[in-house]
Parts: C-alpha cells; structure tokens; sequence
C-alpha cells in the first residue's frame, strides 16, 4: 500500500471521527434540551398552542401529549439516535443525509425557542439551552458537508 493510499485512508478515520463526534454532541445536546423542556414545563405551552393550531387548521395532524408520553419519546428517540453514532463514527454513507435532517431540526428547533421567547416577552421553555442546540447542529452541518464531499 503507497503512501498515499495510507494518509486517505487515515484521513477517511479522522473525518469519519469528526464526524461521530459532532453526532453524539448534538445527541448529547437534545438531551440537554429534553431536560430544559421538562424542568420549565415545555407543555405547558406547546399542548395549548397546538389546540389553538387546530381550530384554525383542523386539518394539520399536530399530536398533543401527556408528560410521560412525551418524556419517553423523547428518552427513546435520544436512545436510537446515540445508538447511530457508532455508525457516524465508521463513516457509513448513509449517515450524511441523516446528520443533514437531524442538524437542521435541531437548529430550526433551537431557533424557534429563541425567536418565541423574543415574540412573547420572556424566556419560554427550552430556550436556555438552544444556544447549544445551534452550536452542535451547526458544527454537525458543518462536520457532514465536509465529509459529504468524500463519497
């Protein structure tokens, strides 16, 4: 094997570790996130907002949610998502879209706590930790562009 050949594929692991870390830190971060919901009371606002939604828009799906359903969904979502990583971090081909979809949830989600709590006056729930949402997503969006350019 030629040298060159050696340093790609070092440089395909070091890509491919970047890559597993930005996933798990933004798994981490939406676990944070999860926490900040739930200590202030996320549900608060978001069930009675989605009712409103619906009586104007009776046609739009939107679920409303008990504490328990929603903390456990949220859990077992972190749960799958952590469970990808090891593939993030083996740089399997299929984690470039996924990596895409997650970082640009995450940052519209901490974008639309940060815009909500400028809109109503106060600090809404999760708001506290959006600011880490949008620096994972993007270091996320930023890690997989770069390795999307290696397949």
């Amino acid at each position: 094997m030629s040298s060159s050949a050696i340093q790609e594929v070092g440089n395909k692991r070091q890509l491919a570790a970047r890559d597993g870390v930005a996933w798990v830190a933004l798994c981490v971060a939406l676990a944070v996130h999860a926490a900040d919901e739930a200590l202030t009371d996320f549900l608060s606002v978001y069930n009675p907002a989605v009712q409103s939604i619906r009586r104007q828009l009776p046609f739009l799906p939107l679920p409303t949610f008990t504490f328990d359903v929603w903390l456990t969904g949220l859990i077992l979502a972190v749960i799958l998502l952590l469970g990808l990583s090891v593939f993030a971090f083996k740089g399997a081909r299929f984690m470039v879209p996924l990596s895409r979809i997650f970082g640009l949830f995450m940052l519209a989600n901490g974008l639309l706590h940060i815009v909500g709590s400028i809109y109503m006056g106060r600090a809404m729930p999760g708001v506290y930790s959006s600011p880490l949402l949008l620096i994972c997503a993007t270091y996320l969006l930023i890690t997989v562009r770069r390795s999307g350019r290696r397949h």
